[in-house]
């Protein structure tokens, strides 16, 4: 059962069950404990499973669910489940009176924000996207403020308050803000992220590109590192084998922040949390949106840095090898290109989001006091 201290403030935040909800959460619980603040996370199942190191006083687990109208069968279970969670959380808002509820995103956080309206307590939103997801855009016009990760926000309600304030970063990439761009005199290194889940379209195409598609002299050069699902890592590591590219192949990478500083180029999806961290660490890109992704968001949060001239899109229907080898080819060839790119990604970039979204929480709720 959650407990707190009455002689701390408390806010408590709604996030969903994925990453790119959590990390930029953990970051701005960190820096409200820092200030004094008690922090509670509200999220389901899913959500408490990334959340195992995240910086709260306690942790709740709530009932939701993500209704699917192409199912319609299912509603009446989701709803139960959802009507559920958000008496468990107003139950809990009663009894430990927080003053503020901020909300990151995702269905789990759908009853956390449905219980403070309820209950009346002030609602700061953080969206991470370029474009508002549904279950913030439900509650834009009942939050005291709408922050985001990116200068442009599709979708916001008329009359919301918004401010920009850049998605908070983890410490660990906020420290390798200052690592100088590596030297380009010996090897020259790719680093490929498909996100935590990895992308099998990136695993397919990438390594057909780059030892396919590029000078056996520029190749010479190379070493890649790259995010591999499990199943393909045996066919990618035979393709630079042939060609005898340096080549280290993982699932998962949990050294992120090494791996982004070491790297010329990165070539990776556009999820918010992977964009802001490439822009904190300043460093140039070749972005391939998630095709399916809802409203198209992943190609609008790539829109700060291709807009800075700090990187470059490959939509998946363009997704071919002889044109990214291309594109690859011309990017590393040129050596002050390169370092260009990287000074405008990190103008683009910010560690001082968590900094920021903390005192517009703290404005609100002082206002309400």
């Amino acid at each position: 059962m959650a407990d707190t201290d009455a002689a701390k403030p408390l806010v408590i935040i709604g996030a969903g069950g994925t990453g790119g909800h959590m990390f930029p959460a953990a970051a701005f619980a960190e820096e409200m404990r820092a200030r004094g603040w008690q922090v509670g996370l509200m999220s389901d199942g899913r959500g408490l499973h990334y959340a195992e190191s995240f910086p709260a006083d306690w942790k709740e687990e709530v009932r939701a669910a993500s209704p699917n109208m192409r199912k319609p069968w299912t509603l009446p279970g989701a709803a139960l489940k959802i009507w559920g969670g958000i008496n468990s959380a107003a139950s809990t808002m009663k009894r430990l009176k927080p003053s503020l509820v901020a909300g990151f995103g995702g269905y789990p956080a759908f009853p956390a924000l449905s219980a403070a309206a309820r209950r009346n307590v002030p609602i700061l939103i953080h969206e991470q996207n370029a474009v508002l997801g549904r279950v913030n855009r439900r509650f834009a016009s009942k939050a005291a403020i709408v922050a985001s990760g990116f200068d442009r926000l599709d979708r916001l309600p008329g009359g919301a308050v918004h401010h920009a304030v850049g998605n908070p970063v983890r410490a660990p990439i906020a420290a390798k803000r200052d690592t100088p761009y590596p030297s380009t005199d010996g090897t020259l290194t790719i680093f490929i992220t498909g996100g935590s889940q990895g992308a099998k379209i990136l695993g397919d195409i990438l390594p057909l590109a780059i030892a396919n598609h590029t000078p056996p002299t520029l190749r010479a050069r190379l070493k890649v590192v790259q995010q591999v699902r499990e199943e393909q890592l045996e066919e990618v590591a035979a393709i630079y084998d042939k060609v005898k590219l340096r080549h280290e192949l993982k699932p998962f990478f949990s050294d992120m922040p090494e791996r982004l500083a070491a790297a010329h180029l990165i070539i990776a999806r556009s999820g918010a949390g992977t964009v802001s961290e490439i822009a904190a660490v300043g460093r140039p890109s070749i972005l391939i949106p998630l095709k399916i992704a809802m409203d198209d968001h992943q190609t609008a949060n790539a829109e700060a840095l291709v807009d800075a001239g700090a990187a470059d899109v490959v939509l998946e229907d363009n997704l071919y090898p002889n044109l990214v080898g291309e594109l690859i080819k011309v990017r590393l060839e040129d050596e002050t290109d390169l370092k260009n790119r990287a000074a405008l990604a990190r103008v683009t970039g910010t560690v001082t989001a968590a900094i920021d979204l903390a005192d517009l929480a703290e404005q609100v709720a002082k206002q309400r006091s």
